[in-house]
């Protein structure tokens, strides 16, 4: 009896303790998030691989330096965000960089007007993304989209929490105000 006390406890100890952070474990689980970040900070579809590649070779390196003072999500941000712009930095001197631009659903898997309709809220959602700067762009998608709170996004943008505040209330009305400009427009055209 004394003995499953003893396992019980230890077990009950292990659990407590955090688990160990390992690239694989990383990589499985937040992947996807990297591949979304970079892509909604410009980087262009052809250079998606090889840029999560990149913030995983650098996770690899900094993985010993991690201290848990934030999310690991947080973390993970601020290096692709890094590998984000050091890329376009490169590519603007090689030319423009490229504009934001919307994957599109492969069409042989299902309805064809459904994966029309997906295609162009994809395409309406990044044109009202473009009315905002990249700066209440990046808190917009942190906060609306990843789901991230406030608090965090501003960690993870390196920024005070009252300016990642003002600038998503800021980035909100931006973008109703476009959504309301553009069915206006569309309201006008059907009349």
């Amino acid at each position: 009896m004394g003995s499953r006390i003893a396992r019980a406890e230890r077990s009950t100890a292990a659990a407590s303790e955090p688990m160990p952070l390992d690239v694989a474990s990383l990589y499985e689980g937040h992947a996807v998030f990297v591949w979304r970040s970079l892509r909604v900070l410009g980087v262009p579809p052809d250079g998606l691989d090889d840029a999560v590649q990149e913030v995983f070779l650098v996770v690899h390196r900094r993985l010993a330096e991690f201290e848990g003072r934030s999310s690991v999500r947080t973390w993970l941000y601020a290096i692709a965000r890094r590998v984000a712009r050091n890329l376009r930095r490169g590519a603007s001197r090689r030319g423009a960089p490229e504009p934001l631009g919307v994957d599109l659903p492969d069409a042989s898997r299902g309805d064809p007007r459904e994966l029309a309709e997906r295609a162009e809220a994809g395409r309406l959602f990044l044109d009202l993304l473009g009315h905002l700067t990249d700066d209440q762009r990046e808190v917009f998608l942190l906060v609306e989209m990843e789901e991230m709170s406030v608090p965090e996004a501003a960690e993870a943008l390196g920024i005070n929490l009252n300016t990642c505040y003002s600038r998503l209330r800021a980035a909100r009305g931006r973008f109703e105000r476009a959504l309301a400009t553009r069915r206006r427009r569309e309201d006008e055209g059907t009349r």
